[in-house]
């Protein structure tokens, strides 16, 4: 394994909780903003239709995803800037 690599692995970590915090938030503010009730339904919510649970899950997994990726490719940008090595 290249010793980039092994170096930027909590960089990694750290920015990956960061995109995690931020992407739940997002999704809050995004489910609340769509006119639903403050918290999103859960798969095992008896009281919420099925359509309900798969929008929110959906919506959340994209905001999930973006997030990620654009923390990811931000954190390996700068890296680079910083070291002159990509660290992937």
């Amino acid at each position: 394994m290249k010793a980039s690599k092994i170096v930027y692995k909590p960089v990694g970590m750290t920015l990956g909780a960061v995109s995690g915090l931020i992407s739940g938030a997002l999704f809050k503010r995004a489910w609340t903003t769509l006119g639903h009730e403050h918290d999103a339904p859960g798969a095992t919510d008896e009281d919420r239709s099925w359509a309900e649970v798969l929008t929110a899950a959906a919506l959340q997994g994209a905001i999930f995803a973006f997030v990620k990726a654009a923390v990811d490719r931000g954190g390996a940008t700068a890296t680079r800037r910083l070291t002159g090595v990509w660290p992937g």
